[in-house]
Parts: structure tokens; sequence; C-alpha cells
């Protein structure tokens, strides 16, 4: 057993100074006054005073590169980084290669992460525009859901046929993610910019190319579709202030429609691409400081539901050029938690609400089997913070396979300290321990 003695616990809208006992892969026991000397006694303690305990971290937007972009990073670095992060589920893309969009393929994967991954684990099946017969074939208590391309992407994995679309949209019983950004509008953008500019398109131009428009009509048409049909939709990766007029500030629970907000689009504003330059190039782009405002806003008032990363590593040398040469994407799932807690340190978010945003409510979204909440008889998936131990980033202390990160060089308020996965210490003082994640199972 483990006893975590004297931890302020954040959990479920509260803060308060308790103990937490770990029992094989549960939490056993949550107190609030004294721990019985008999358990004291019996356990290995963790004396956590003036520590914070979080539920581990649920990140349902990742993509991890294996299989057949392994050059880029793997389950296994990434997982690793996620744990070293906080990160203790996450849910991974299929833009992989090949791409996940057979049963096969998505059988595979779950068999590489049994062998590798880190930390626990599911894997979207991925929609093109004449698959939806794979797609009714998901069993929806081991796949977190389907993901639609409703914009640029690699191979023929862009949804754009309006048919395709009906017919995922009206048959599918799973939850569905849409990535919004509408092509037409892209490739309009882009010519006008090479005929102004020429082959090279600086980096900043980035969010004028991926535009507030395009970001907005193709969210407009998902939403519209997904009220249409009464489906179950996600729209990932929130990046303007225009689209929140779509979301409705209500509890997560009486919604059918809810949208993501990234850490990235929280922390960097267009301003930041004269010093980052294609670091921080991502799709959909990081825009103004005032959509960055409105998005911190609309997490704290309910509009949006989850925080994400996105987490999309690639190497240095992919991420050269401007912007039709530069890839789309960044790492990030090692510094998301620090990186909402410095929000905290600012006075834009509570800890409570990063705590709701990024572990309860993805719990909650994707109905995910006892996790996300320090609960008795909840899994064992927790995370130790010292909110007042500064932490740099350096090239020597990333976890990332590409090894860079657009954060290097900043220093946080604090620091990850522990994570333990399914009851066992994963990660301590800086070092990551030889355990597996499980696939995460759904109560649907």
């Amino acid at each position: 057993m483990i006893l975590i003695e004297n931890a302020t616990i954040i959990n479920e809208g509260q803060s308060m100074v308790g103990s937490v006992l770990l029992k094989n892969d549960i939490i056993s026991e949550i107190y609030t006054g004294e721990v019985p000397e008999e358990i004291r006694n019996q356990s290995t303690r963790i004396n956590a005073e003036e520590l914070w305990l979080l539920p581990g971290v649920i990140d349902d937007q990742v993509h991890f590169r294996e299989p057949g972009l392994t050059h880029k990073g793997d389950i296994r670095s990434e997982s690793r980084a996620a744990i070293a992060g906080g990160v203790t589920s996450y849910m991974e893309m299929p833009n992989t290669n090949p791409q996940t969009i057979t049963i096969e393929a998505l059988e595979n994967k779950f068999a590489l992460a049994s062998q590798k991954s880190y930390a626990n684990y599911s894997f979207y099946l991925g929609a093109t525009n004449d698959n939806n017969a794979e797609l009714l074939k998901v069993d929806s208590r081991n796949v977190c859901g389907i993901k639609i391309f409703m914009g640029s992407s690699t191979g023929n994995m862009l949804v754009d046929n309006k048919k395709a679309l009906e017919a995922i949209f009206s048959e599918t019983n799973m939850l569905v993610a849409v990535h919004c950004e509408k092509e037409e509008i892209i490739r309009k953008n882009i010519e006008y910019y090479k005929k102004l500019l020429g082959e090279y398109i600086p980096i900043p131009y980035h969010p004028l190319i991926r535009s507030v428009e395009a970001c907005y009509q193709s969210s407009s048409e998902a939403i519209e579709l997904a009220h249409k049909y009464g489906t179950r939709l996600h729209v990932l990766h929130i990046s303007t202030e225009k689209e929140l007029s779509l979301f409705e500030n209500k509890p997560l629970s009486e919604k059918k429609v809810t949208g993501e907000a990234c850490v990235h689009h929280l922390w960097f504003t267009d301003e930041d691409y004269e010093k980052l330059g294609s670091k921080i190039k991502w799709n959909p782009a990081v825009k103004k400081k005032q959509d960055r405002d409105s998005l911190i806003k609309a997490v704290v008032e309910n509009k949006l539901d989850v925080i994400a990363t996105d987490h999309a590593p690639h190497l240095w040398s992919e991420k050269e050029g401007g912007c039709l040469q530069a890839a789309s994407g960044g790492p990030l799932v090692q510094h998301s938690l620090q990186m909402m807690l410095q929000l905290v340190k600012q006075k834009k978010i509570t800890k409570e609400k990063v705590v709701e945003k990024m572990c309860h409510a993805p719990a909650q979204l994707y109905q995910i089997n006892k996790r996300g909440y320090i609960r008795k008889g909840y899994y064992a998936d927790l995370v130790l913070i010292n909110p007042n131990k500064p932490y740099t980033i350096t090239q020597k202390n990333l976890r990332y396979k590409c090894g860079w990160s657009p954060l290097e060089n900043v220093t946080f308020s604090s620091t990850i300290e522990k994570t333990f996965l399914n009851g066992e210490l994963a990660y301590t003082d800086g070092e990551i321990k030889e355990v597996r994640g499980r696939a995460l199972e759904f109560d649907r």
C-alpha cells in the first residue's frame, strides 16, 4: 500500500488537505482527518505537505506518430513524456502510416500500445469519404471515438464529400471528433498570398491563410450536421473568438456538442511568431491576443469543455521554411499541465477549473470508466505538484524524441514531483519508472 499524506487534494471543485491510500491499482481510501495508525504502519508513506494532489491528466488529442512516422516520435517516447508531465491517459489520432482507417489498423495500434505505452491509451478510428462501413464496426466500449478531418489533412483523410459526411453523422452511435478548417477558403488564401508574396510566404501569414473564417465556416457546418442528426460531436482545438458563438454556456452533462481548447491557443498569440516562427505553427493557427483571451474566458465560463494538447512532434528539419514548407504541429504533452498551472499563477484561471477541464471533463465526456477523479474505488492515476518549485525547460530535460520544444528556456513556477499510474509510482524526481499503461474502458 502507498499512503500519500497531508496533500492539498484538488478535486471536484474543491481543495482540501487530506491523505489518499493506494492499494493495488485503486484508490482504497481518502482521509480528511487522522489516518489510522495501523494503516500508516503498513504503508509506504509519501509526505505531501505543501504539495498539490491532482487526478492524472487525460489528453483527448495527441499524435504519437506510430506506426510509420517514428522518426518524429513513437508510442514509447511520447508516452514517457506524457507521464513526466502528469498525463496518465491519452487518446491518439489516426493520421499515421498506415492511416488508422480500418479495424485491422486500429487493432494493430492497440497491440503496439499494450507493449510500449507508459500511459493509459485509446485510439480514434479515422473517417474517409468511403469507409463508413468500417466506422460502423467500432465497439464503443473500447474505442474513444471517430475522427473526421474537415479541413486539410494527409492522404485521403480529408472528408469533403457531403454525402459521406451526412452518412457518418446520421449512422454512427460513436462520439465524433472533428478538425474544422474549410479547405476551399484555405486554398483561396494560399493563392492570394502566393500572388502577393511568391512561393515563400513568411510564417506570420499562417493565421491569415488558415483564417478565422476558415475555422468558423467549417465548425458551423459540423455543428449544423450534429444538430440535424443528434450526433454526439466534439469540436477539437477551437482557436477563434468567433467560433465561441457556436457553443452553449451550460453544464457538460447537458451538451451533445462540445468544444476543446488546446494549451498553445491559450498560451501563445500571433505576436509570438516574430520570435518563435514555425515553432508555433499549428493547424488551426495561433491567432490574435483577443482570440487567446476569449478562449481562456470561454474555458472558465464552460463554453469550452476540455483542455488538451494536440501534441504533434516533428523533427526540427521538418519545421524549417515558410507557411507552405514548414510542417504544422509541435510537442506539448510533457508541459501542458505546467502551462495551465502557470495561468493559475497569473490568476487567469483557478486550479480547480484546470483540474475540471484536464481531468474530470475528458472522463465525463468520453465516459471513461473509473478515471479522471480522486474517488474511492477509482483507478489510482494521480499527480503530485510542487506549486512553489520553479522548473526551467531545457533541451536536457525534454523527453520528446524530436528533441525540441517551443517552450525552451521558459521557467514555470511549478514542478511535477510524482506521477502514479494504476497505483504504481511511474515518475519521481525526474526519473521514469518501467510501468505500462492500460487500454481505456468506456461506460457506453
